[in-house]
């Protein structure tokens, strides 16, 4: 068997695996999952089939070093905290909070408080990784290659460090800005029986999450083994879909609005801290972690972590606050074993045993199966308050008093849903739950307050609203064409109002910018010639990522929910505004009237097209966030990233893509291979049989 030819050898590993009584999953272990294959197709998604469950998991593993080896080395380098041992400074501050949050030591008892057969999995995963990286060495970047070999601990450590620690409680959410969102957008929706027209229910998975490849890159991937026989995407690194579905039913995931965390401000006295009305001393431990200094030496940085009874102790930037962190969840392992679970559910009693855990620290879950069932659940591990609002508990509160100090948190059942509703639809775009259906079925007053804003719903969320819910029942072309709309409802609500605040206007400027708007059908199209004009207006009208309510006449309201916001507060100042966006649009793009798709564009690599889609703030449910403009264009930051809609007819209906592509290794010909669909705006057929799957094959791997 071919050495390792790593630099480094089993000092390199996730911890000290002596110490813990575990050995790093080599290739050696090949043997214990053979028998299977990974038919990759023409899209480079590979299309696992193994004789056992921790077979489907190996090829898993040496399918994503595959297609994300470089990424994947790092993520598991970062997510053991040692970063900064690696690879620099840079990365001190990150492993600095990872230690301190005790990530790499939890991560090793969340490992061994696995079942046995998933710690056999999360092995087989490591070991599928390892085995490609020792046959293709020369493929993996020499900087990620001292992360070598990887073990089950790295999995669970990522999946913690992704899950609780960026999801949930970044250091940027908890140290710097509570109102940080690391976590992206996405949207979802489910259709029953009785708003299908082929009395079939209905799926969109659609995540909206940054393009530039890093720990929220997706990957496409289908998984066969005796018991489990699912198709889907996750993020890198996850070792289970966590977006998927088989031939009975479906789920998806949107990022939700609730709070697993809270933030104790400290009264400081004596050397410890007050707590109802005593002086208690700060529980201390001893960390460390690892510096790479310029000449290749290591500089050991120690320092003092204090606790206390909420959780480890920060201080705050500029020395404003001292505080601790109580993260709900540290105590909940299963969020891997409850996603698979989820994926070899076959019907709704199965899938929802799978939810009555409660392991996944956060998302919505959107739902749909065979049988015309369909569900949206609030789904997270929600702390329990005696009172209080979500923004009251998103800053610091009082940490001297154990009235602050939360103990529960909700069961299932406790959590909003909306299951089976007459409306016939569920949908979720990132919103609170209330209009998870219309007409509405979830009141926040039968809540408390904590549990999720009450609003502004985005025009985003509106807009999905609106799609599901007006017209005749829904086919699956009208489904996939909902879908690909780009229409604004920002537009559609303030153009008429901009038309009629500039009537009489002699400026040269408003009635050329109104002749154009006008003309406009309000989508942004590549050759939408009015879409950069609207866009630039509604960033000044409506400031901070559009959604700022205050130049709006009437703001948003629950009581109108899908109407509102609407009209113009000062027509006279929303017109010098477009006036300033005439002059904006012209300095930024060359004229009032440039075609979309000729500065925004879906550009990867060689492959350069127009592109299409807009602001999800703007009301366009086609989600894409433009960056700025650079080198004449301007590329997507994040947006539509993996979409699939499904239909549980009988054969089922499949169609999806991956926006980027389905690889970022840098010889890959799948890193930018879907971006003509993006353009034109079609989909693939999944291919899901094994039938299928060989009519369109690109090569075979055999384990």
């Amino acid at each position: 068997m071919r050495a390792w030819a790593l630099g480094c050898a089993a000092a390199c590993a996730a911890v000290s695996f002596s110490l813990i009584g575990i050995t790093p999953a080599a290739a050696s272990t090949k043997a214990a999952y053979g028998g299977g294959e990974i038919l990759w197709d023409q899209f480079g998604v590979p299309h696992i089939y193994a004789k056992t469950e921790a077979g489907a998991f190996y090829g898993f593993g040496y399918a994503q070093a595959h297609n994300h080896g470089n990424i994947l080395l790092q993520m598991y380098g970062e997510s053991r905290a040692r970063g900064a041992e690696y690879w620099g400074s840079e990365y001190e501050a990150q492993d600095r909070w990872l230690v301190a949050n005790d990530v790499p030591q939890r991560a090793i008892r969340w490992y061994h408080e696995q079942t046995p057969q998933m710690r056999a999995d999360l092995d087989a995963f490591a070991a599928g990784i390892n085995a490609y990286a020792q046959a293709h060495l020369d493929e993996i970047d020499p900087k990620v290659r001292q992360v070598l070999p990887i073990h089950g601990v790295d999995v669970m450590a990522h999946t913690h460090r992704l899950m609780n620690f960026t999801y949930v409680a970044s250091a940027k959410k908890i140290l710097v800005n509570p109102e940080t969102n690391e976590a992206g957008g996405s949207n979802a929706w489910a259709v029953a029986p009785s708003r299908s027209a082929s009395g079939h229910a209905m799926l969109l998975a659609n995540p909206h999450l940054p393009w530039a490849p890093g720990p929220l890159t997706y990957m496409e991937a289908q998984l066969n083994a005796p018991g489990l026989s699912i198709y889907g995407a996750t993020q890198v690194g996850l070792p289970v879909l966590r977006f998927g579905f088989n031939h009975n039913l479906g789920f998806t995931n949107t990022v939700n609005t609730m709070l697993g965390y809270t933030s104790y401000e400290l009264t400081l006295k004596d050397g410890g801290y007050l707590f109802d009305g005593k002086v208690l001393p700060f529980r201390t431990e001893q960390k460390h972690y690892e510096v790479k200094q310029a000449d290749g030496s290591e500089k050991t940085v120690s320092f003092t972590q204090r606790y206390t009874v909420q959780g480890p102790v920060f201080e705050l930037p500029g020395g404003k606050e001292t505080i601790a962190l109580k993260v709900a969840g540290l105590d909940r392992p299963g969020v891997l074993q409850q996603y698979l679970d989820m994926g070899k559910a076959q019907n709704w009693s199965q899938f929802e045993a799978a939810l009555r855990r409660v392991q996944a620290p956060m998302f919505n879950i959107v739902y749909a199966d065979r049988d015309g069932n369909i569900l949206y659940l609030d789904n997270g591990i929600l702390p329990k308050h005696a009172d209080g609002s979500v923004q009251h508990w998103r800053e610091p509160v009082p940490g001297d008093t154990s009235a602050t100090l939360w103990k529960d948190v909700f069961s299932y059942d406790e959590l909003p849903k909306v299951f089976d509703p007459v409306s016939g639809f569920v949908q979720n775009a990132n919103d609170p739950p209330w209009l998870s259906t219309w007409p509405r079925v979830l009141d926040p007053k039968d809540y408390p307050a904590y549990v999720a804003p009450v609003g502004p719903m985005s025009q985003r969320a509106q807009m999905s609203v609106k799609l599901l819910s007006e017209g005749p029942k829904l086919s699956f072309d009208d489904f996939v064409s909902k879908k690909l709309t780009t229409r604004s409802l920002m537009a559609d609500r303030m153009v008429p109002a901009l038309m009629q605040a500039a009537q009489g206007s002699d400026d040269p400027d408003i009635k050329a910018a109104i002749a154009l708007l006008s003309s406009w059908d309000h989508r942004d199209e590549a050759d939408s010639r009015a879409a950069l004009l609207f866009e630039t207006w509604a960033s000044l009208f409506s400031p901070h990522n559009f959604t700022g309510q205050d130049n709006y006449a009437v703001p948003w309201t629950l009581d109108d929910p899908l109407q509102t916001p609407r009209g113009l507060q000062d027509p006279a100042a929303a017109l010098a505004m477009l006036k300033q966006a005439v002059a904006l649009t012209r300095q930024r793009y060359g004229a009032i009237d440039r075609p979309f798709g000729e500065v925004s564009r879906f550009h990867l690599r060689d492959v350069d097209l127009p592109g299409n889609g807009g602001f999800g703030n703007t009301g366009v449910f086609r989600t894409i966030t433009w960056g700025p403009m650079k080198d004449g264009e301007r590329t997507p930051l994040h947006g539509e990233t993996w979409m699939s809609l499904v239909e549980f007819t009988t054969p089922l209906k499949a169609v999806g893509l991956m926006s980027y592509g389905n690889a970022t290794q840098p010889d890959s010909p799948h890193r930018s291979d879907q971006l003509q669909y993006m353009a034109s705006k079609t989909f693939r057929t999944l291919w899901i049989d094994r039938s299928e799957v060989e009519k369109h094959l690109e090569d075979t791997t055999t384990f």
